[in-house]
């Protein structure tokens, strides 16, 4: 048996099965659904066809083959190539890798110099094959039902009338977070879940489930994927299978230790008795999670933004902090408690968030006029819904949705996905620093190289393409003249110094040419032969027409917004003042004059 199987023993078979929760998993359903309408190539009948025939090919069971799977999705399904590397590389992205081995593969990826060779590296690559038949499916929680979208209820219907206001912004809807939308998912397609991990053997010629089948432990195992749960409230997260075969579930779901196997419909009972939502989801964290408190840095009657995590109860995977409308303020947190965390950052606007930890996910959702700078992020940066923002990061992949006006300025080793729905998005290079940045992006395993920001992929439903021309697509690569460095204007402890990975040249050049022009107008007014008096002026008249551009652009409000309020007056939520707090200080700066504060604990 192996150590990971060992189930604490003590009292197990005299806990009350009503007390056993099981609950569908936070971190498929949001990192790994594509946030579009899945490809009609998804459904039921197909992956019925793909469980089958993956069984009897070789390269195919126990793990999938990246040249497998190419050729069931291009050659049976007819799905283009970097469609089916899309689905292939986002499962591997949110599941578990060492960082060790994700830096290795990043390398090997960074030596391809032509598609022959990358390839073959691609080639290398394989995934469980019964987690990626459960992961296929999944992607159906954003399938759009027609009759619910247009009278939403059950049809057909004696009653005529449009569809209520609910209804009527699902398209807007983020079910991808709605730990309500992955339990009611789970409940409606359980069946369907379990049946493509029966083996074929055990259908009918016909391809129906027959009452007496039985799922083998080593196939519910493979559910762990979606699904996990406790003994009791306040008990350790175990894999599903292990409540399903030991303790007080084992008779309950008719577990044979003979055979390790469980009745398929009795199974699914059990299952389906115990089935709750998920207590570490968004849903419990917005109603008992823990606020935090911060500094509120702008003066003024400007309401108080809402921020709220779990990270002190909730297991790897199920981490998460909620920020919603954080309005005209400047946010900066560096944070261990944020480490490994998924953020979800929503309804902001006129707002800057400094986010300097390493992360697992970030979703910016519906926000407008913000800026928004991240430390690495693992798996996914996500905009969705959101009007005129900039957002900073290194991340595994960047995906923009329904968004419009919107810069994003990214280091990234996998091509930047664009859903439907966007207009006016620009593309640039990831351009600032902080000086513990290159040891936070070792931690999660990212790379300086590949980097391929400016390689994106357009999604429909059923295509993906490379759109080869900008000037007929949704987006633009950022033009060299308008490019400029970021700085994070705060203090920190590290050795990063500079850009990972520097610059492109043709923004470096652009740069150089900027610092080139401003050395020019130094020595222009060096040689201007200005007496004092002239001097003054003509300092007063550059003044006002700075301050002006800084009105004019909205700079004024951030660097306003730098600024503390008087650090005596500063307090957190446990009553102890702010210069108290240990560790991870930032200093925030201001015309050369620095003021110490702590980030306020997240």
């Amino acid at each position: 048996m192996e150590k990971a199987d060992v189930w604490p023993s003590k009292n197990a078979e005299n806990l009350d099965p009503d007390s056993v929760s099981i609950w569908p998993r936070m971190e498929p359903f949001l990192l790994g659904v594509l946030q579009v309408a899945p490809s009609s190539k998804f459904s039921l009948h197909y992956l019925r066809k793909m469980a089958t025939y993956v069984r009897t090919r070789d390269g195919c069971f126990p793990s999938l083959s990246w040249p497998m799977w190419k050729h069931i999705a291009c050659g049976k399904l007819q799905l283009a190539e970097d469609l089916a590397w899309l689905y292939f590389e986002t499962f591997d992205l949110f599941t578990s890798h060492s960082t060790a081995d994700r830096l290795e593969w990043a390398e090997s990826l960074s030596q391809c110099l032509s598609k022959s060779e990358l390839d073959q590296q691609r080639g290398k690559m394989s995934v469980d094959t019964l987690q990626f038949l459960l992961f296929l499916h999944i992607q159906q929680l954003n399938r759009v039902s027609l009759r619910n979208s247009l009278i939403g209820e059950e049809w057909p219907s004696h009653r005529a009338h449009s569809p209520p206001e609910r209804e009527a912004k699902t398209n807007t809807q983020n079910k991808n977070w709605d730990d309500q939308a992955h339990l009611s998912f789970v409940q409606s397609h359980l069946v369907e879940l379990l049946e493509l991990l029966v083996e074929p053997e055990q259908l009918s010629e016909s391809g129906m489930i027959p009452r007496d089948c039985q799922i083998s432990l080593a196939a519910v195992r493979n559910l762990g994927l979606l699904l996990e749960g406790s003994m009791h409230p306040g008990s350790s997260v175990q894999p599903v299978h292990r409540l399903l075969s030991r303790g007080p579930l084992q008779m309950h779901a008719g577990y044979s230790a003979l055979n390790h196997s469980f009745p398929l419909y009795q199974l699914i009972a059990c299952i389906q008795h115990h089935l709750t939502s998920n207590p570490f989801g968004i849903t419990s964290c917005l109603r008992s999670g823990k606020r935090v408190a911060w500094a509120q840095q702008v003066e003024g009657g400007i309401k108080r933004a809402k921020i709220a995590r779990n990270t002190h109860l909730a297991p790897a995977g199920s981490k998460m902090v909620l920020m919603s409308q954080v309005c005209k303020q400047t946010l900066a947190k560096t944070s261990d408690k944020m480490t490994g965390a998924n953020i979800k950052i929503h309804r902001c606007s006129d707002a800057y968030i400094y986010l300097l930890s390493p992360l697992r996910s970030v979703n910016v959702d519906k926000c407008r006029d913000c800026t928004v700078v991240l430390g690495p992020v693992e798996t996914s940066v996500h905009v969705h819904c959101c009007q005129n923002i900039r957002v900073v990061c290194v991340t595994g992949r960047l995906v923009v949705g329904a968004s419009s006006r919107c810069i994003l300025h990214a280091l990234t080793p996998t091509r930047p996905l664009l859903l439907p729905g966007n207009t006016e998005i620009t593309l640039g290079p990831f351009h600032t620093f902080y000086p513990s940045l290159e040891d936070h992006m070792a931690s999660v395993g990212l790379a300086v190289v590949p980097n391929l920001w400016d390689h994106p992929l357009t999604l429909g439903n059923d295509s993906v393409k490379a759109s080869a021309n900008p000037d007929l697509t949704c987006y633009r690569l950022l033009p060299p003249e308008e490019f400029h460095m970021l700085v994070v204007p705060f203090q920190m402890e590290g050795d990063t110094c500079e850009v990972p990975g520097g610059l492109a040249p043709r923004y470096q050049a652009a740069l150089d040419d900027k610092q080139n022009r401003i050395q020019r107008w130094q020595k222009t007014v060096m040689e201007a032969g200005l007496n004092k008096e002239q001097k003054g002026k003509f300092q007063e008249l550059v003044e006002a027409k700075f301050y002006t551009w800084l009105q004019e652009t909205g700079h004024r409000q951030e660097l306003d917004s730098l600024i503390p309020p008087s650090v005596s007056s500063l307090q957190v939520s446990n009553g102890c003042s702010v210069t108290e707090m240990p560790v991870n200080k930032v200093m925030f700066v201001k015309t050369g004059e620095t003021i110490e504060q702590s980030p306020m604990a997240c």
